[in-house]
């Protein structure tokens, strides 16, 4: 039987195509351990992860290496059980206080990463039986159990997208300590025991297939692509099980500026250049013999040397992307990446243009055009 180690917040698609997937495949080779799912209510999710005791598949399906992958690996012992910290909070305490358990994974979006406002008062009576409101909160109400109980501290690993996601996480979880007035012997003990992680993930989980042979007898059934990174700072003391798609850098910023410039740009430039084209999904635009030779030439001579030297294995990077972009079973729709076009030019094309102008003292031609004709409309 294998240990849990992981606590895990969230249960969703991604998590499960990528963390859990993870542990399975760790623990082919090693005891990585299994993971205790928290939700925060006893949604339809929790009673399926528990129904199918925690064993499901997930479909890989697209383009590697200009291969066709397509395969069904079916997850069984990654996920112990699924909790509800609305109804069984006093079971996610005991988990917390168990000898073997070794990291926290989290993703429960960017709006998980604030505390709550009714939460400023002193540590309420009931935190054994109730659990508190916010994920912080929840976090720091676990790991002060855990301290009371005199067990080492854990590895937190949010993989939240949000940059310097542990290093926010960390401040919020001091400052709901202090709220709370907590002892300075748990702040010292979760500042030098506990090991707070960034981290970057970025694998597209596209959620369940429209067709599979398993979907009327997997309720968990989803599907991901074959690209998978998950980067984790690591300054030589990271405990943290091996796996081909966890790379371990020294600092994600990178990472991160890599992953918004090119893959997140170029998402934004499909928008703005292949949309009024009467074109709907990003598959359809780089297959186009005029969208696609753009976006290669938009990447290849604008926005990678706008970055220079501060990304890793750009070019690398940009040639996967495409090739991402094109699986041809994933339907990622233009007009679900338009939401906030106007949000996302500023933070993901501008920047890129400005770049460009103070390294080579002139404007970029597609980056100009795209952020005019914009403007302009």
């Amino acid at each position: 039987m294998l240990r849990i180690t992981v606590l895990q917040f969230g249960g969703g698609n991604f998590l499960r195509a990528f963390t859990d997937l993870f542990l399975h495949q760790a623990n082919a080779n090693r005891d990585a351990g299994r993971a205790v799912v928290v939700t925060s209510t006893e949604s339809d999710r929790t009673r399926l992860i528990n129904a199918q005791s925690g064993t499901y598949h997930v479909v890989v399906r697209g383009l590697a290496g200009g291969q066709q992958i397509d395969e069904t690996i079916c997850v069984d012992g990654a996920i112990e059980r699924a909790l509800s910290a609305a109804h069984q909070w006093p079971q996610i305490l005991r988990t917390a206080t168990s000898a073997d358990l070794r990291w926290v994974v989290s993703n429960t979006t960017e709006a998980g990463l604030q505390l709550a406002p009714e939460e400023i008062t002193d540590l309420p009576l009931n935190a054994v039986t109730q659990a508190p409101v916010s994920f912080p909160a929840k976090l720091l109400a676990l790991l002060a159990h855990r301290h009371e109980a005199g067990l080492p501290g854990l590895t937190i690993l949010p993989c939240e997208l949000v940059d310097a996601n542990a290093d926010l996480l960390h401040r919020l979880v001091l400052e709901q300590a202090q709220r709370w007035r907590l002892a300075d012997s748990l702040l010292s003990w979760l500042d030098s025991q506990c090991m707070w992680v960034n981290t970057l993930v970025d694998r597209i989980v596209s959620g369940r297939p429209q067709q599979h042979p398993l979907l009327e007898q997997d309720d968990l059934l989803t599907m991901t692509e074959p690209f998978a990174l998950w980067a984790v700072e690591d300054q030589g003391e990271l405990d943290m099980f091996p796996h081909p798609a966890i790379e371990r850098v020294a600092d994600v910023t990178p990472y991160s500026l890599r992953k918004v410039r090119l893959l997140n740009g170029a998402h934004t430039a499909l928008v703005a250049r292949a949309l009024p084209l009467g074109l709907e999904t990003v598959g359809e635009a780089v297959a186009h013999p005029e969208i696609g030779p753009w976006l290669r030439q938009l990447l290849e001579q604008e926005i990678l040397p706008a970055l220079g030297d501060r990304i890793h294995a750009g070019t690398e990077f940009s040639d996967t992307t495409l090739e991402r972009f094109a699986n041809p079973w994933l339907h990622h729709r233009l007009s679900d990446i338009a939401l906030h076009h106007e949000t996302k030019l500023r933070t993901r094309l501008q920047p890129s243009f400005d770049d460009y102008v103070d390294r080579f003292g002139d404007q970029p031609k597609l980056l100009t055009q795209i952020l005019t004709e914009t403007t302009a409309t």
